[in-house]
């Protein structure tokens, strides 16, 4: 099966008068129609600043992009205005973190929903609004006819990531892009909507990219994990080889730091120090600082990212 999405070597740095923050650091990683890639790591680590590369969401006059970024074999990165307006909806979507502020607060959802239909299709008002009113039936909004003419602030918070999940879905995307997006929602409804990408995903083929701080959300939903630490993928492995045997003194740290059952009474194994500033990256291993099993080469060059076994990819100087 050939590549739906293929992101090579890219590096992404905000420039400001007072500092360059280096945010993106020579990430690489390709998506298949029909699979999910999860990408965990703690706040900072350049999960969203990816995402949003991919459809060119950062502010134009203070970002600098180098690398690679294919969709399809179109260069996402040499788009002008109008071709990046076409990809944005039509063949990329994106889920946000919070709907509230995604959703314009003066339309309804309905108006934004067939609003995005009519641009992308060229359909006529009234088959819009009847797709609109389809989607939300598909993501199994309750009286969508009424829900049409809501405004954002008069639906729930779940009811509002399903509304999102709809938009985002409302031209048939190849490539869907999530951002944490049960961040925050509560737990009954943070399993609804992942329970819900997933059958969606697997009806449409979507190819899907979703990232999240939270390891047991990652395993539920992904076909593969990439964990990011400052800026770099550190760790690359289907799920289950992640889980069972994580090579990075960071994977292993993150899942050592999660709950799980059978844990009562016992004290977490939390990562000491915090991550490093992205406008002076340290030379080396970026994790170094922090890592128990630190030894002299770990901070002599940068480690590159190579593959231990099959599909198994790591950034360390210490994997087998």
């Amino acid at each position: 099966m050939s590549n739906l999405l293929q992101v090579n070597d890219l590096h992404v740095t905000f420039v400001t008068p007072d500092r360059t923050v280096h945010a993106v650091n020579g990430v690489s990683f390709d998506l298949k129609r029909g699979e999910t890639l999860g990408i965990l790591g703690e706040s900072g680590s350049g999960k969203s600043v990816t995402l949003r590369s991919i459809l060119r969401l950062h502010p134009e006059h203070r970002t600098r992009w180098s690398g690679s970024i294919k969709l399809g074999g179109d260069e996402v990165l040499e788009m002008g205005p109008r071709a990046l307006s076409d990809l944005r909806g039509q063949r990329v979507a994106m889920i946000f973190q919070e709907p509230a502020t995604a959703f314009d607060p003066v339309f309804t959802i309905g108006q934004q929903i067939a609003e995005t239909v009519r641009r992308h299709t060229g359909k006529s008002d009234s088959d819009s609004w009847k797709r609109a009113r389809e989607l939300l039936e598909m993501v199994r909004i309750p009286s969508p006819e009424q829900r049409l003419k809501a405004y954002p602030h008069e639906m729930s918070g779940g009811m509002r990531q399903r509304a999102m999940i709809a938009l985002a879905l409302s031209c048939n995307p190849s490539l869907l892009l999530a951002d944490e997006p049960t961040t925050a929602l509560d737990a009954t409804v943070q399993i609804q909507v992942l329970l819900l990408i997933r059958e969606l995903q697997r009806e449409f083929d979507l190819g899907v990219i979703f990232v999240t701080h939270d390891i047991g959300v990652a395993v539920e939903v992904s076909d593969r994990i990439g964990v990011m630490y400052a800026g770099k993928l550190v760790e690359l492995a289907p799920v289950e080889r992640m889980v069972d045997a994580p090579q990075h003194p960071y994977s292993r740290g993150l899942l050592a730091s999660t709950v799980h059952d059978g844990m009562r009474g016992q004290r977490l194994e939390a990562i000491p120090g915090a991550p490093p500033d992205l406008a002076e990256v340290p030379g080396g291993c970026s994790f170094a600082p922090r890592c128990k099993f630190v030894r002299p080469d770990c901070t002599a060059s940068v480690p590159s990212l190579r593959e231990v076994e099959a599909a198994h990819a790591v950034r360390c100087v210490l994997a087998a």
